[in-house]
């Protein structure tokens, strides 16, 4: 195995001795790096791909043993040869129980370090072509939760797997209800992050005088309420992905905030002014035009074009009639076996039903609408009985659909802004005119909800 080139890390503090081992490692053909102190050391993890370190116990900002610990949960990967004083076994055992490859005693061990580590190198490579096989097999998987068939899914999955084992931050682009979130989690389990956190935020949730708080963090004491030191979902995010959902409705401070986090790669906690350094994926994701109301100075243009380096449109439910069958058989036997019943198939005519209906809420409504018909069916089969007469109404006044799967234009229902109008109205009706509760129904922002009432001028 050709461990030639290499890259090992060695932190300690007395400068001739680690300017000696840096000159044997380098005469064995490694690339070495050196650090008087941890800190110095993180710097370099932080920004090089090293794949030993060497320390040394006594460190003058921190004990080498605690450093061990600290490496093997926040890189895993990488192999740890400790130095321990003459005599001091004890260190050496312990950081062996906290994952330390191994121990050499110094000035006692300088010898052998040579031969310990190329074996620990050799460690380090071998198992990351282990996860490097593990990753490949897993990454396929990973977007068998996306259901469907359509070629407009089949682009969709394609393009999403090229950009996945990037680093690439990603705008994804379509309606409430078509599967954004689920999307944006596929991109993290594909990716190389995926051991590492995935985060969704919904925006649109966060009240805007809160939103700089929970996405950055704060320091105690710098606004009324804040009792205590607290990490923001960028923190809790590092070394994974962050799905910044409804970006739309984010307050233009914390949209050149984000910016500055976009281009810095790091972060200000609310009374903080040392940046903290992050490593972290974003993901982004709205129902809005982001271009059309960058263009109105709504949404800032340079976040825009920062954001927008990888665009996805998710398809209409309208859009992919082809999948409405795997769907919702998917969405009945999952609806079934959790209320135990069994329910084995759907009628004709049923299905004509679901193919027929706008879906202005796509996915999520005909999850819904299906939980609905398992609950209510008295046989095995589903039947058009058990679905909402606002859906039976609809479907009939909908355009005769075509063999294709698309729909005639001729009927005013087909216009997608008619089609969201009456659907907004039929749910702000059913939440007895309280526009928070129709927002949750709808699964959009407030603020959302106000501009497409406005929009359709219906405020």
């Amino acid at each position: 195995m050709d461990i030639t080139g290499k890259k090992i890390l060695i932190v300690e503090d007395e400068t001739s001795l680690r300017e000696l081992l840096t000159k044997i490692l380098g005469l064995e053909g490694f690339k070495v790096f050196s650090a008087a102190t941890v800190k110095e050391g993180v710097d370099i993890l932080r920004n090089e791909d090293i794949y030993l370190v060497i320390t040394d116990v006594m460190l003058p900002d921190q004990n080498g043993i605690e450093f061990t610990k600290s490496i093997k949960s926040d890189y895993p990967q990488i192999e740890v040869i400790v130095m321990t004083a003459f005599g001091n076994v004890k260190d050496g055992v312990k950081a062996m129980k906290l994952g330390a490859f191994d121990y050499i005693t110094k000035g006692d061990g300088d010898d052998k370090l040579p031969l310990l580590a190329g074996k620990a190198v050799e460690k380090a490579l071998l198992n990351r072509q282990l996860n490097e096989l593990q990753y490949r097999l897993e990454s396929k998987s990973s977007f068998a939760k996306i259901i469907g068939k359509s070629n407009a899914i089949n682009h969709l999955i394609e393009l999403a797997k090229k950009v996945a084992v990037t680093d690439t931050t990603v705008l994804l682009l379509g309606e409430t209800g078509t599967g954004k979130e689920l999307l944006a989690e596929a991109l993290h389990l594909a990716s190389r992050r995926r051991k590492g956190p995935f985060i969704p935020i919904n925006c649109a949730a966060i009240p805007k005088d809160l939103q700089e708080s929970e996405l950055f963090g704060h320091k105690k004491g710098s606004f009324t309420g804040a009792h205590t030191d607290k990490k923001g979902y960028f923190e809790v995010a590092d070394r994974g992905t962050i799905l910044l959902d409804e970006l739309g409705e984010m307050s233009a401070d914390l949209q050149a905030k984000l910016l500055r986090t976009l281009e810095n790669k790091t972060i200000n906690r609310v009374g903080e002014t040392t940046p903290i350094p992050i490593d972290v994926r974003i993901i982004a994701a709205t129902n809005r035009d982001l271009f059309e109301d960058s263009k109105e100075d709504e949404f800032r243009k340079d976040l825009y074009y920062r954001l927008s380096t990888f665009t996805i449109e998710i398809p209409s439910l309208r859009e992919r009639r082809d999948d409405i069958p795997l769907l919702a058989m998917h969405f009945m036997n999952v609806n079934a076996e959790k209320i135990g019943k069994t329910i084995q198939s759907m009628s004709k005519e049923y299905l004509e039903k679901l193919q027929k209906h706008a879906w202005p809420g796509n996915i999520r409504e005909l999850k819904n609408v299906i939980e609905r018909s398992v609950i209510l069916a008295e046989d095995t089969e589903l039947t058009p009985d058990t679905l909402p007469k606002e859906l039976l109404s609809v479907s009939a006044a909908l355009p005769k659909m075509q063999t294709n799967g698309s729909s005639e234009t001729t009927n005013e229902l087909s216009d997608l802004k008619s089609v969201e109008r009456q659907h907004i109205l039929r749910v702000l009706d059913n939440a007895n005119g309280n526009k928070s509760e129709a927002a949750k129904r709808l699964d959009i922002g407030l603020a959302t909800l106000y501009r497409k009432l406005k929009e359709y001028g219906l405020d």
